[in-house]
């Protein structure tokens, strides 16, 4: 027997085949979110405010990923649901185009049908994404999770580039039926390459090297409801102290996105062009702190330097110093220091983003089998919540600010120390999470079980 097949989990080449999922959710996720939001408002002069909440619209739907990861860990496969919730994700991203089609004429029943699109395109989201990240995380040794982590996030973004270059040339000139079409290209090629991604990388169950044969809980779930299985999961400490995480710290996270190229203009004058290369930077920054974690964690996965909790504790406080730092740097007018903060803060970002999806990964087996979906679910509900809730409250509490006090330094300065405690809070649900798992057999996230995860790391790495 060689070590490929001796070896329950995936190589190399499988986490990038479903990272390839993830690049296809980005795609129309990009289409809806990013395209449709500039031509509602720049070509058909719509306001501003019906993109928001229609995206708004699609991250508070997901709070269903709970029921979404319940209904594919009763089936005991999360195949189904991947496919499943991409063809539901095409098919909401192709609704919201022809809706958007339809306001220039009829704008009562185009932003009826936007409303129900929005709707499937977030149930889409959830059902697949629920699911891809359950399977991902079974399929890989616990070694590999910042670096799976790293992949699908990485791919998630590669997917925004390449569909925003490639549709941008496909709708040149632009008009609202190619517009159609060419969603419509996109939402194909996106299901095309999902059903290629996963064919064959889900074992069957009970087949050897699969997870319910590795004792792992992804067997059938045992028959109760939902409900129940939803409060069971909810009565394990660590999923309940890990959404509490979640939730907290991705508020903070999504909070800064809309207040940080508004805050360079008001505060520093930055034209829109440098505010956006500003924007780049940080996000540049994100992207070298998932890497360096990813590349710390795998390659020295033994050592205390390669522990996923502390990558997470110190890219919490990390954002909080920098924001404290950058709202020092507003009311004092230090704009040399602009651009070296925001790139630190993306560093910061991209180092405790990756740690913290790593811990997700890491903790979805821990606790009763076959809740992994219900699990992941959760977790996954906290996050979109967050996420829809941040740019709300992040905006609306800049205004509310700058009209209390009159100054935008103190505005945006006041907001950015408000999304630092709430980094700091999250770093207290991560140091009880952590010192929970770092004493339990079963946690993902102690130095413990990275050692004890190695030696089938090693086999897997042969493979």
């Amino acid at each position: 027997m060689t070590a490929r097949t001796a070896s329950p989990f995936l190589g190399w080449l499988g986490i990038f085949r479903l990272g390839l999922v993830q690049a296809s959710i980005g795609a129309l996720v990009v289409v809806t979110t990013s395209m449709l939001n500039r031509i509602q408002v720049v070509e058909l002069a719509l306001p501003a405010v019906l993109p928001g909440v229609l995206v708004a619209i699609h991250y508070f739907v997901q709070v269903l990923r709970p029921r979404f990861g319940y209904g594919s860990d009763v089936g005991g496969r999360r195949t189904p649901w991947i496919i499943g919730g991409m063809a539901v994700l095409g098919a909401g991203a192709l609704g919201a185009t022809w809706a958007t089609t339809l306001m220039p004429t009829d704008f009562a029943l185009g932003v009826t049908i936007a409303v129900a699109a929005f709707v499937v395109v977030g149930l889409g989201v959830g059902a697949c994404g629920t699911s891809l990240l359950v399977l991902l995380s079974t399929s890989i040794a616990p070694t590999r999770l910042a670096a799976a982590a790293t992949v699908t996030w990485v791919m998630m973004i590669a997917g925004f580039i390449v569909t925003t270059v490639v549709v941008g040339k496909l709708l040149d000139p632009f008009s609202l039926a190619r517009l159609v079409e060419v969603t419509a290209v996109v939402a194909a090629g996106a299901f095309l390459v999902t059903c290629l991604a996963v064919a064959g990388v889900e074992r069957p169950r009970g087949a050897p090297g699969s997870a319910a044969a590795r004792g792992d809980g992804a067997g059938a779930a045992p028959p109760v409801d939902f409900r129940a299985a939803l409060r069971e999961v909810w009565a394990e400490p660590h999923s309940r102290r890990l959404a509490g995480f979640v939730f907290v710290s991705m508020l903070a996270y999504s909070a800064q996105d809309l207040v940080l190229e508004p805050f360079a203009g008001s505060v520093f004058g930055l034209t829109p062009a440098q505010s956006t290369r500003l924007s780049g930077m940080q996000s540049g920054g994100v992207l070298v702190g998932m890497l360096l974690v990813a590349l710390i964690c795998t390659v020295g996965a033994r050592s205390r330097f390669g522990s996923l909790r502390g990558w997470t504790i110190a890219g919490c406080l990390g954002s909080a110093v920098m924001l404290v730092l950058l709202a020092v740097a507003g009311m004092t007018g230090a704009s040399e220091a602009l651009r070296a903060l925001v790139f630190m803060l993306g560093l910061a970002n991209g180092a405790f983003a990756v740690a913290a999806i790593g811990s997700m990964m890491g903790l979805v087996g821990r606790g009763r089998e076959s809740r992994e979906g219900t699990r992941m679910g959760l977790w996954g509900a906290a996050q979109a919540i967050a996420f829809g809730l941040g740019g709300i409250v992040a905006t609306g509490a800049v205004d509310l600010a700058r009209l209390a006090t009159g100054s935008a330094p103190i505005a945006y300065g006041a907001v950015f120390v408000a999304e630092a405690l709430l980094f700091v809070w999250a770093t207290f649900y991560a140091v009880r999470l952590s010192r929970e798992d770092t004493a339990t057999p079963a946690g993902g996230l102690g130095d413990a079980a990275l050692d004890r995860a190695a030696p089938d790391a090693a086999a897997a790495g042969r493979g």
